[in-house]
């Protein structure tokens, strides 16, 4: 059985793929498409709703750490997928919820490579966050 908080973090990728391929329009107007299609899960979307809404807010600054941790990879020329996991696991990196250590963070973003992202999707996404969470000082 997958967590809500799995299941929270794979609809937030979801909204913020979306979010990305609509042209940027307000987070909640994404989340009620998402809920056509998905159906409502509160507990679910309301945990995915805040964590795509914290990456939209703290964009850039994610953005900047992730292309300082992809060496040699525009963040443009990163598939949507991988790179909006990136986006997604920085944030929670950056909040620093004690309830989602650096490790299940970066865990939870492979898993999420894994069933979202391309064959070399997983080693990228470890590479790159866990190079962020040691510039963070959380490793």
């Amino acid at each position: 059985m997958i967590r809500d908080e799995t299941k929270g973090r794979a609809r937030a990728l979801q909204l913020l793929c979306a979010w990305e391929l609509t042209g940027t329009p307000p987070m909640p107007e994404v989340a009620m498409g998402l809920v056509r299609l998905t159906g409502p899960e509160p507990r679910v979307l309301d945990r995915a709703e805040a964590l795509a809404e914290g990456v939209v807010a703290s964009l850039d600054a994610i953005d900047r750490l992730a292309a300082t941790a992809a060496e040699n990879w525009r963040l443009a020329r990163i598939a949507m997928v991988e790179r909006n996991i990136l986006r997604l696991g920085i944030h929670e990196l950056l909040r620093r919820d004690p309830g989602a250590p650096p490790k299940v963070v970066i865990d939870e973003a492979v898993q999420l490579a894994h069933w979202f992202g391309g064959a070399r999707a997983p080693a990228f996404v470890n590479g790159v966050l866990d190079r962020v969470a040691r510039e963070l000082g959380l490793l």
